[in-house]
This record gives C-alpha cells, structure tokens and sequence, in this order.
C-alpha cells in the first residue's frame, strides 16, 4: 500500500477532451493521489481544434490560489509541484513562487516540469519569452523535467542525431539542475520508422524504452505522461521503474485511443491501463 501523496498540478484545463490539467489530474487519482488543480486557463477544448472559447487566467490569480491553500496549512502536506505549459513569463515566475513556498513548508517536496515549448515540425509555438524563461529558470529549479527531443535540443544546446547524442544533451541538462530527465517522442538515427523511443536519466542510470509508432494524432498525452513519470519516481520505482510504468500505460491509451478511432484520449475507458497496463516494456541500460 502506497502512502498518501499530494501534489499541486499548475496547467491548462479544458471542459472538452484530456490536455493539461484534463490529462494528468485523473491519471494521477486513479492511482490514488490527491491532487490540487490550479487552472491557468479554462477553455472549452484545445486550441488544435482552430476554435475555442474561454478565457486566459493572470498570474495574479495563480499566487491567489496558492496563498489559499497555505491559509489552510496545507502546504505542509504538498509533496511535490507539476507545471505543464505556461502562458506567459508571468505566469511561470508565480508557478517558480508556488514551488518555492512548497519546498519551504515541506521539505522534500520536488518540482516536474514539463518544459513546453515546440515540437519537431512545428517548431517553437510558445509566446516569446518563454524559452529563455524555461532555460534560465524553470529548468534549473526543477527535479524532474520531462522535455520532447525537440525541447531537448533548445535547452541543452545540443544536436541530437543519434542516441548517444541524446544521452549527451541530458548530460547538459543535468548540469543545469534536475536530477533526473525524461525525453520523449525521441527518434534518432538507430530508432526503426515504425518506433519511437523514450530516454530516462537520472541519479540511478540511464535507460531506453522502444515502442511501436502508433497512428495517432492528438493533444495531451505528454501531459500524461510527465505527471505519471514523476508520480512513480517519487514513489520511489526508480528511473526504469518509473519509465517503465509510465510508457506502458501511456502506450495503452494510446493503443485504445487508435483503436477507437479517437480525436480526445479515451483516459477513462482506458483508466485500467493506468493501474495494469496490458503490455509492459522493460527498459534497456544504455
């Protein structure tokens, strides 16, 4: 029986659909976290659909939030911060204050931040600012970072051809701060066409996970899967454990979400998948 775990998930939430708040906040309950949601914006589906409606929060109202919660002394209590995308820089200082104020009330409690900020083929889709604002900050204050390899190339500095570049490239993130690295979406020079590898590095060793490239094209699963690597981390799976539960559940909702021919993850017809995913792939020392 895993003790009880709180954590402060700072992200976007959308009414319609599984991106940000909507696709690591049920994950994480499901395997039986307490979750505290602050939204940094409400909106009625994601942006990749052209169209939504809804509104943007200020940073103002993220401290707000904060400060509530510490009235109530829970903070003490907070074992770790999640942030996902950040609007402005001005939100991303109040989530920096919020990890702050948590590491002060508990010590021990640990920051993930999923640095995001482009994609390969998109490119960065971020407001200006917010890149810089990752490298010098964000970054060096977390623990755990959870970048896609196009994210792992803006911030390392580095190119990242092959494998063993990739392992370099967390070797440069490391040295900036967090302990331990989650690349995904990563495809180099000795990835198959139809796969797609994870990397992990942290304290305890580096390790790669392949799975098969699945024909989908959709928002979200990045959110899930950064809040579920650093879910199992803090429980203490280690860096492969962690890797390996989070991409075997992230694969099979990826898998049903194919399946079902899905535009939105289906993360709650796949919740099982979660809690016992229905193919595990073990992770390679590398």
């Amino acid at each position: 029986m895993n003790p009880p775990m709180n954590l402060i998930s700072i992200q976007s939430h959308v009414v319609y659909g599984h991106v940000g708040n909507s696709a690591a906040v049920f994950p994480l309950q499901r395997l039986g976290v307490e979750v505290w949601a602050v939204n940094t914006v409400q909106f009625s589906n994601h942006t990749g659909y052209g169209a939504w409606t809804g509104q943007v929060f200020e940073a103002a109202l993220i401290a707000d939030l904060i400060e509530g919660i510490a009235a109530r002394g829970a903070l003490s209590r907070c074992d770790g911060v999640i942030s996902g995308y950040m609007g402005s820089a001005e939100i991303g200082a109040a989530i920096l204050d919020a990890v702050a104020r948590a590491r002060a009330a508990r010590p021990g409690a640990d920051y993930c931040c999923d640095p995001v900020i482009g994609d390969v083929g998109r490119g960065i889709f971020v407001r200006p600012g917010i890149p810089e604002f990752m490298r010098l900050q964000a970054v060096p204050a977390a623990d755990v970072i959870t970048p896609n390899a196009f994210e792992l190339e803006l911030l390392s500095g580095l190119p990242v051809a092959t494998r063993a570049d990739a392992v370099a490239a967390c070797g440069r993130l490391h040295a900036m701060g967090p302990r331990t690295v989650l690349v995904t979406s990563l495809h180099t020079s000795e990835t198959p066409p139809d796969a797609i590898d994870l990397l992990a590095s942290g304290p305890d060793g580096r390790f790669l996970v392949r799975t098969p490239r699945l024909d989908v094209a959709l928002n979200g699963a990045g959110d899930t899967i950064a809040a579920l690597f650093f879910l199992h981390v803090k429980r203490g799976a280690g860096t492969a454990g962690a890797l390996s539960a989070a991409a075997s559940s992230v694969f099979g909702l990826l898998a049903e979400t194919e399946k079902a021919q899905s535009r939105e993850l289906l993360l709650i017809a796949a919740q099982q998948e979660f809690v016992n995913p229905s193919k595990v792939f073990t992770p390679l020392a590398i």
